[in-house]
């Protein structure tokens, strides 16, 4: 059984089964390298494209970055003057005031992590479980697997701010996967179930609840149904293997599904979605109950084209501005290789 830990750290971030059976094997064996073909010209151009994408926003991180140095720094000269000028006794009022602020933050903060700690619980007793399936690590690179890592980090992140978060699982956990998940920082009092085993084998009396999110299903997700088990393919740069999420569902003869986002918004010809937009997008659905508020608060406007289908302005519009803040705030944090459309193959 998967042991659940509490998070206490990464906030800061945005802001059981016995097998009744033993399950088939499936082959996810990688192609043997006499198979794989050179990139065409147009797959070397994609590639050299996002090679740039990725060296710009870590050139727009570093100078974030530094921007922030440089605030921090100027903050603290214009305290240190402000103290300088002031009487004894207007120096002892400022110096109790931002104590006194400090605390108020503090018991904020600590405040908001008990209720985090309380809607997580909740979750975990009576909420949507979702799962992200990263037994695919022995097909990717070490830095692919950081990428993931990273989106998984965000996953969690936006999950725990939630107002109706998910449970969430880790499964086929294992070898370099492992390691690097263990490197991030509390990872440990982390509230979540993280599995070495496959969700076929830990799941394995709930087999008829998995469904796997491939955009080569053929069916279309309407709902999320409380029963479900809704299963993200943690794979980066899966255009090497295309259909494996699709073929590994179908061979353990489970359940599958696709996002219904053709319904609401043309994409433009970037169709990917990292890991941590997909689960986003499902908690963005728990919380409104609305694919057209999930899919428009999500994806990002690079990825979809000018003109988008016309839909029904009854429904609720985009979330918060507060919430959109986050959202923009973490779109700038993410250095991460994206997943497929709709955590498909």
């Amino acid at each position: 059984m998967a042991a659940a830990t509490e998070n206490d750290d990464n906030d800061s971030l945005a802001n059981h089964l016995k097998p009744d059976s033993e399950p088939a094997p499936v082959n996810l064996s990688p192609p043997p390298p006499a198979e794989e073909k050179p990139l065409s010209k147009n797959a070397q151009k994609k590639q050299l494209k996002q090679q740039r994408y990725e060296a710009k926003k870590a050139e727009k991180k570093a100078q974030e970055k530094e921007h922030k140095r440089k605030e921090g720094e100027r903050k603290h000269k214009e305290w240190e003057e402000t103290l300088a000028n002031a009487t004894e006794e207007e120096r002892l009022k400022l110096i109790e005031s931002r104590r006194s602020l400090r605390k108020e933050r503090m018991e904020k903060r600590s405040e908001e992590k008990e209720k985090k700690m309380e809607r997580l619980t909740k979750a975990k007793e009576i909420g949507q479980n979702i799962v992200i399936d990263v037994d695919f690590a022995h097909l990717m690179s070490e830095s692919e697997i950081s990428s993931l890592v990273q989106q998984i980090m965000y996953c969690y992140a936006v999950n725990g701010r939630s107002s109706s978060p998910c449970h969430l699982w880790l499964t086929g956990v294992q070898g370099e996967m492992s390691t690097q998940l263990d490197r991030l920082p509390g990872f440990e009092k982390w509230f979540i179930e993280k599995e070495s085993r496959c969700y076929i084998e830990a799941m394995a009396d709930r087999k008829e609840n998995l469904v796997y999110l491939t955009a080569d299903s053929e069916t279309i997700l309407e709902d999320l149904d409380p029963k479900d088990i809704y299963i993200i393919g943690g794979l980066v740069d899966r255009n090497r293997f295309k259909g494996i999420t699709m073929n590994k569902a179908q061979e353990q003869g489970i359940k599958t599904a696709k996002l219904p986002i053709g319904e609401y918004m043309k994409m433009s010809s970037s169709q990917v979605l990292t890991v941590n937009q997909v689960l986003e997008i499902l908690v963005k659905f728990l919380e409104t109950r609305d694919w057209k508020t999930s899919f428009f608060t999500v994806i990002p406007q690079r990825k979809r084209t000018g003109v988008d289908p016309v839909v029904d302005c009854s429904k609720p519009e985009p979330l918060s501005e507060e919430h959109q803040e986050e959202d923009d705030l973490l779109e700038r944090k993410k250095v991460c290789v994206e997943a497929p459309l709709e955590s498909g193959s």
